[in-house]
């Protein structure tokens, strides 16, 4: 069984991971989340498992990691509705912005 402090560690890891995608994201590159995805995944099974007791000892570290990854969503929410934008932009050619009345 892993214990809190260990899962803390790894809380903190995962938390570096969450900035860090933040960060490429801010930077135009294109993020993999497969890792920290299952990283999030094999936390919060490890959460679970534990003591109740030992598991609400993380409670700080877990909505600190939530925030992180809720500020990465928004992110990456963003991202898409700007990245639909140019492309719903660029899909309606190059007419200068002006639209035919056709008369």
């Amino acid at each position: 069984m892993t214990s809190a402090e260990e899962t803390r560690e790894e809380l903190a890891k995962v938390s570096s991971l969450a900035m860090t995608a933040r960060r490429l994201l801010a930077g135009g590159k294109l993020v993999d989340l497969a890792a920290l995805e299952e990283r999030v995944r094999i936390l919060c099974g490890t959460v679970q498992a534990m003591p109740r007791e030992e598991g609400q000892s993380l409670l700080d570290d877990m909505r600190s990691l939530i925030n992180k990854l809720d500020q990465l969503r928004g992110e990456l929410e963003l991202r898409l509705t700007i990245s639909r934008g140019d492309a719903a932009e660029n899909a309606g050619g190059s007419d200068d912005g002006k639209t035919s009345s056709g008369g």
